[in-house]
């Protein structure tokens, strides 16, 4: 009976998985100790804690402030995105390859679909910080807190279960016609591809990012939660089977939580 050898991974995917491994391992670790020595929060009325990623610190300009959250934030987007985002910065690098480019290409995609990411976290940051200002100024805005994590929830939980979500994470878990399609041999053409598949990438996550957001932005254990999940539904079989049972989970526990029984 003839015995069946698993591919080889060529020595540059080798290498290109013992340098995404450590560096995601050196962004967890970033992340673990920023989100220790941003642990602390405000309690406010309604029950709940304001994160201190939303707070200026004594004597800090509201730019600074900002430019510190979108660090941290991009920082979190490493460890949690680079993994599973690594097999599409490979394919561009093995097409650059073989049409005779030179190596980088793949570093390039990752550069565009990382800012791609830093952008929605400005996007983030601006709306947490006009919720909390209005949170600090108005007694009743943070009374309401609980049911508006409540319903972003199941907002993100129905937005699991659209097409939208569906299309997103087919391109996902299968980019290869969109690289063929928007492959252009240049650093500037990576990078724009890059960007373009993290926009992909933003509109298939970014209800999953959303439950962090409200749940706990800077809690560590949800960060793992929420980073296995989208990993899940990337790489695993039956990635859009997952997605929809996180929908459904979403839709139930938030409901729970508009209601007062969470």
């Amino acid at each position: 009976m003839a015995t069946v050898v698993a591919p080889r991974l060529s020595r540059t995917a080798r290498w290109a998985w013992i340098g995404s491994s450590i560096g995601s391992a050196l962004a967890w670790f970033l992340t673990w100790a920023l989100s220790r020595s941003m642990a602390g929060g405000m309690d406010m009325p309604g029950g709940w804690t304001m994160s201190m990623m939303w707070m200026p610190m004594g004597g800090q300009s509201e730019w600074s402030a900002a430019t510190m959250f979108l660090a941290m934030w991009e920082c979190m987007m490493v460890a949690m995105m680079l993994l599973s985002a690594l097999p599409v910065f490979m394919l561009v690098q093995g097409v650059a390859r073989q049409t005779g480019q030179p190596h980088g290409f793949g570093i390039w995609v990752g550069l565009g679909y990382f800012v791609s990411w830093l952008l929605f976290g400005a996007i983030v940051y601006a709306v947490g910080r006009v919720f909390a200002v209005q949170a600090m100024r108005w007694r009743q805005v943070s009374e309401w807190a609980p049911a508006l994590t409540g319903a972003a929830m199941v907002a993100a939980g129905m937005y699991q279960l659209t097409s939208w979500k569906v299309a997103c994470l087919k391109h996902c878990r299968s980019p290869l016609f969109f690289v063929a399609e928007h492959w252009r041999p240049s650093p500037c053409g990576a990078f724009r591809t890059g960007f373009h598949h993290g926009n992909y990438c933003v509109a298939c996550c970014w209800a999953l990012m959303l439950i962090q957001c409200v749940l706990g932005i800077m809690s560590f254990p949800l960060m793992l939660a929420i980073a296995t999940l989208i990993a899940a539904e990337k790489l695993l079989p039956r990635g859009e089977t997952i997605a929809t049972a996180a929908g459904v989970a979403s839709v139930i526990l938030g409901g729970g939580r508009m209601l007062g029984w969470l």
